[in-house]
């Protein structure tokens, strides 16, 4: 079974969009393999988002992704990664197709309620920042 990382970000969780965001990937027929609330700290934002350290919106990104709870969900499921990524829809809401999480939930391209892995690699490296192997079923 393929698994993904998704962040129902600090936007999305304070609104209280988590039950509907997790409904979404349930009906779409995704087992939730593991899942906490946290408030993540810089440390963890630093290693989560390492790639884009060096890119202009890399500081409000982890000013933005530290400033409230959110909640960490490793979901599984054939091909997850691909549909996850197609159901949460284009990073800015405004380019989201009708119906996607992001087109219901966002408020803008930075504040866009979700982040879901783009790869096997990135979901197994990103899983094991925020979960150990004995958290996920």
């Amino acid at each position: 079974m393929e698994k993904t990382l998704v962040l129902i970000k600090p936007d999305a969780f304070s609104k209280n969009h988590t039950g509907d965001i997790l409904k979404r990937y349930e009906d779409e027929g995704f087992k939730i393999c593991a899942a906490k609330v946290m408030q993540m700290d810089k440390k963890t934002a630093a290693l989560h988002y390492a790639e884009h350290r060096e890119k202009s919106f890399y500081n409000d990104l982890v000013e933005f992704m530290t400033s409230a709870p959110l909640m960490a969900v490793v979901l599984g499921g054939e091909n997850v990664i691909e549909r996850v990524r197609e159901i949460n829809g284009a990073t800015n809401p405004e380019k989201a197709a009708e119906g996607t999480i992001r087109k219901l939930y966002a408020e803008n391209g930075s504040k866009n309620a979700v982040h879901a892995s783009d790869s096997p690699e990135s979901a197994k490296r990103e899983i094991s920042i925020f979960f150990s192997e004995l958290e996920i079923f």
